[in-house]
């Protein structure tokens, strides 16, 4: 697969999980937020199908979601069903269990650290650390730098992340804004 083609999944992938999340949590709307899980794990699954990288970090962090007990609506389990199933039809690369369960560590990692260190600590650096996820862009970009997969995919996943954040500004200012 080409790097453009990975970049634009990856791209998609990080803004369609923002505005499922925001549609289900914001406005309790299943339908919008199960079709915006829908393509999200279309992106992911095809992402995670052609390249090991993307494998490693689509399939780590619905995994250290799951674990961090944050899988909480039915439109996450709509996502994941999507991308299992298209895994499971296409196949995926091979994986080094260690590789994986480094990328695991690092989502829950996040995971706990966005949703608890607000509540233990005025640490300003702390708290920026983990509200915006960087256990995980550490990690990746070490694995990368380690040559568990191209230095692109860390590329790609910042990429995942910008479009994340842009999904939240999109939903805020158009979307809840109509709403108001």
């Amino acid at each position: 697969m080409s790097y453009i083609i990975l970049a634009i999944l990856f791209l998609l992938s990080g803004f369609f999980m923002k505005v499922s999340d925001d549609f289900f949590d914001e406005m309790q709307d299943l339908k919008f937020a199960s079709i915006f899980g829908v393509l999200c794990g279309l992106a992911s699954a095809f992402a995670a199908v052609n390249d090991v990288g993307a494998a490693y970090i689509f399939i780590a962090i619905p995994i250290g979601n799951f674990l961090a007990l944050k899988i909480d609506g039915i439109h996450h389990i709509i996502t994941l069903a999507v991308f299992i199933v298209i895994c499971l039809i296409c196949g995926i690369p091979d994986l080094s269990l260690v590789v994986l369960l480094i990328c695991v560590l690092a989502a829950l990692s996040d995971e706990i650290g966005h949703e608890t260190i607000h509540k233990v600590t005025d640490d300003t650096f702390l708290n920026l650390f983990f509200e915006y996820r960087f256990v995980m862009k550490i990690v990746i970009l070490l694995l990368a730098l380690s040559g568990a997969f191209s230095i692109w995919v860390f590329v790609f996943f910042i990429l995942f992340e910008m479009a994340y954040l842009f999904g939240e500004i999109i939903f805020e200012k158009l979307i809840l804004k109509k709403e108001s």
